[in-house]
């Protein structure tokens, strides 16, 4: 019952994602607003981690297996993707390396940062 109360807490944030991109003029995806709700909630204490960990683990663990069916819908779509496989990969490889560089970069700031505030 605990699970079920959790992904219903999930579902409701992620409804209520929905709802802010229908009445908010952005053109941001409801996923976003989803997320972006989730995390202030969790970050000011208003929603409590352990309401929502187990199941959020799972949906975690179990998140390759959504790729499965777009992965089925890239295979069936294979005529239409032959002539732009070359820049696609090239596009994918190179935004992958510069989100990873970017990332770490960030991250090494972040860490100086903390250890910076941490002797003082």
């Amino acid at each position: 019952m605990k699970y079920v109360k959790q992904l219903c807490i999930i579902l409701l944030i992620s409804f209520a994602g929905e709802v802010l991109h229908v009445m908010l003029p952005f053109s941001i995806p409801a996923s976003i607003y989803g997320l972006v709700l989730m995390l202030v909630l969790l970050m000011t204490g208003a929603l409590p981690l352990a309401a929502v960990e187990e199941t959020a683990d799972f949906l975690v663990s179990i998140m390759p297996v959504m790729f499965i069916p777009a992965a089925v819908g890239l295979l069936d779509a294979w005529v239409d993707l032959r002539p732009v496989l070359l820049p696609v990969a090239v596009i994918t490889v190179v935004t992958t390396v510069v989100v990873m560089a970017v990332t770490g970069r960030v991250t090494q700031y972040l860490m100086a940062l903390r250890r910076g505030k941490g002797d003082k």
